[in-house]
């Protein structure tokens, strides 16, 4: 088969990927795995997109298979939908489509994803053959279709030439052993019935048993990296596998991860605070609405061939700040207005109480009967708010971008011109879990037996997510074990956005965050380390799950260290970036100018005394800000180990100290993050 040329087609189905093609991550995957493959040619013909919907599958999988002969595609491959959501129907599509079925291939991608995850049995997987075209399903993940192709890749070609119409004998010439030779596998141990050569214990893919070099069929950077909690502690890694990215290189991952925020539609309300606006808001009417007088005082008419305001005039009506009607204002007159309330038609000015005095009353003394204008340089206008002076109906009161604040202005804006719901980007929904046997909750009565540690990470960080307006889930604390750690994962992420984790992510044998993510959840770690003090294993992860519409959307995942300096300083770093822009807050941002925008405030303070720094890593002491003539100053809290909890007491700031050792001198000007409690004085 060496030299060959072979056509697939890769069929995406995904309501999500259908409504935004930048999405789909799938299909790149897929096409690498083709083109990884070095003794056949593969052809990535065709690559369309389609909504879990049984009609479109169906009609895309005829247009690639119902053709004129010589045209014919030798592979489809579907990447999604086959699952148990309501929506996930690819296998109800294919199933009826095909001519033969391929039990084979089915359970060999299902073997090999179960070899990876127990969860791999939730996928329904299809194979077979319609006309002259092999067909197969994988699951919709990137990393769950790239394991079930990678299973079967190598005998596709056969499979394909056989469905083609190739001649059996021709192609079945020289015995399995040079098919398999092609093909580059070879048959199992216990597949073997040669005794010639002893058994390998070891499941290798590639080569004849004790002669051939072994061959490795995915890439080091496809693998996971993490380590196999079912190897035992004696085979888990000595020295972290994961590079290490520096700060600034860990948030543009991050925020390059992050998923683009969603619009929603909301009240105009008090819940609306903390939301940014996903458009720009315009002003349906005109406020005032009415010509308006700025003081209490007389409306009067006043300009060119009217008679002097000066003299005593005759009370003719009174204009509260109230709806109703109002009798127009005639020569000759003069109408009591308090602020705000609209002018009597035919009104051109106000004068202020001020510069009048009561001439007469009514017979009942309750109410002014004339009254004397003082003066008699009114000008017309005077006193007056005109129609729209303060908003014109039709302008952009709010632009995309603005947040609607706790300080009222924006709503009362908003309110102000009849606006009742406006579009905002949604919120993401923010979980917080502990791990680690020794943890227990922080309100446990009793003492503490040797080794436990009441838990304060969940309570603190949860604090900061409430305090940036955001809807936070208290999740618990999950056991150090894979099953159970799995398990607490698998239930967050069905109800949140983003999920934040402390513990489990150093080296011990019983730190299983990361292969848990990525071996059990088939999750993406795409960093694992980031050269900082605290915070070096810091870990970033990505999940694609489907939500309860069937739907195709990305859940991330912060592993923060379990030392309490540590998780809330990368709370702060780390964190705050990728909820911003969950938020919509960095929409339109882009580069450099996103990340250095995207997280806490940066500013320059001056040090109150000496402070030494780490040789090898950036590190984020925490600090107190304050003014001492009239200058920004900043005093450390005292000791900096990771895990004591006092170094955050009355902090409102870190100093982002520079890796190279040596010492900052009290009087030095060094870079400042905000934590936003303020600064004293």
């Amino acid at each position: 088969m060496a030299g060959s040329e072979l056509k697939a087609a890769l069929l995406i189905v995904s309501d999500t990927a259908s409504a935004d093609p930048h999405s789909d991550r799938a299909s790149s995957t897929l096409k690498d795995v083709f083109s990884s493959i070095e003794n056949v040619q593969w052809l990535v013909a065709h690559t369309e997109i389609v909504a879990d919907s049984i009609s479109s599958i169906q009609k895309q999988i005829r247009q690639w298979t119902d053709t004129p002969a010589g045209e014919e595609i030798n592979l489809i491959v579907t990447t999604g939908g086959t699952g148990f959501a309501i929506r996930d129907v690819t296998p109800e599509a294919v199933e009826p489509m095909l001519d033969k079925k391929a039990s084979g291939l089915m359970h060999s991608m299902m073997a090999a994803s179960l070899a990876v995850t127990p969860f791999a049995m939730m996928s329904r997987l299809v194979a077979g053959i319609r006309n002259k075209t092999v067909i197969i399903t994988v699951p919709g993940s990137p990393k769950g279709a790239k394991e079930n192709l990678e299973a079967v890749i190598k005998l596709l070609p056969h499979a394909c030439m056989q469905a083609a119409g190739m001649d059996s004998r021709v192609l079945h010439a020289g015995g399995v052993k040079k098919l398999e030779q092609e093909a580059g596998v070879s048959s199992s141990p216990s597949q073997s019935h040669s005794h010639d050569q002893p058994h390998s214990h070891h499941h290798a893919h590639g080569g004849d048993h004790g002669h051939a070099i072994p061959k490795p069929h995915t890439i080091p950077q496809d693998r996971p990296v993490s380590n196999d909690p079912s190897a035992g502690p004696t085979s888990r890694y000595r020295e972290s596998p994961y590079p290490m990215l520096s700060v600034e290189e860990a948030i543009t991952t991050i925020l390059a991860e992050t998923p683009k925020p969603k619009i929603i539609t909301r009240h105009v309300d008090t819940s609306l605070v903390g939301y940014t606006l996903a458009e720009d808001v315009t002003a349906t009417e005109a406020v005032p609405a009415f010509r308006a007088s700025i003081v209490d005082g007389y409306a009067v008419i006043t300009g060119p061939g009217t008679p002097s305001t000066k003299g005593v005039f005759p009370v003719a009506s009174i204009s509260h700040a109230s709806p109703g009607e109002i009798p127009p204002l005639k020569r000759g007159q003069i109408a009591r207005i308090t602020t705000g309330a609209p002018l009597p038609p035919g009104a051109t000015s106000v004068v202020m109480v001020e510069d009048t005095a009561i001439k007469s009353m009514t017979p009942d003394g309750k109410e002014e009967r004339e009254v004397e204008i003082l003066t008699d340089e009114i000008q017309p206008d005077e006193n007056v708010r005109e129609v729209g002076s303060d908003i014109r109906a039709g302008e952009i009161i709010l632009h995309q971008g603005e947040k609607i604040s706790s300080a009222g202005g924006e709503l009362g804006l908003l309110a102000s011109v009849g606006r009742a719901e406006v579009k905002v980007w949604a919120k993401p929904v923010v979980g917080v879990l502990s791990t680690g046997d020794e943890i227990v909750p922080h309100n446990r009565p009793g003492e503490l037996r040797l080794g436990e540690v009441r838990d304060c990470n969940r309570m603190t960080v949860m604090a900061a997510i409430k305090s940036w307006d955001l809807k936070v889930v208290d999740f618990g604390i999950a056991r150090d074990t894979a099953g159970a750690l799995e398990e607490a994962l698998r239930l967050a992420l069905r109800s949140v956005d983003t999920l934040i984790t402390t513990g489990g992510v150093s080296m011990g044998e019983l730190d299983l965050l990361k292969p848990t993510v990525e071996r059990g959840l088939g999750g993406t770690i795409h960093f694992g380390r980031v050269a900082m003090k605290p915070g070096k294993p810091t870990t970033f992860a990505s999940v694609e799950v489907k939500d309860n519409a069937g739907q195709d959307v990305r859940k991330l995942i912060f592993s923060l260290p379990g030392n309490p300096a540590s998780a809330v300083v990368c709370t702060g770093l780390f964190v705050y970036p990728s909820l911003r822009a969950q938020a919509g807050e960095l929409e339109g941002l882009e580069g450099e100018e996103k990340w250095k925008s995207a997280g806490l405030v940066r500013t320059k303070v001056q040090l109150l005394g000496d402070v030494r720094c780490d040789k090898t890593r950036e590190e984020y002491q925490r600090a107190v800000l304050s003014i001492r003539e009239d200058r920004l100053c900043a005093g450390t809290t005292g000791m900096q180990r990771s895990s004591r909890v006092g170094s955050f007491r009355r902090a409102n700031a870190l100093l982002v100290l520079p890796a190279g050792g040596g010492m900052k001198e009290k009087g030095s000007v060094v870079e400042a993050l905000l934590l936003g409690n303020g600064i004293g004085t």
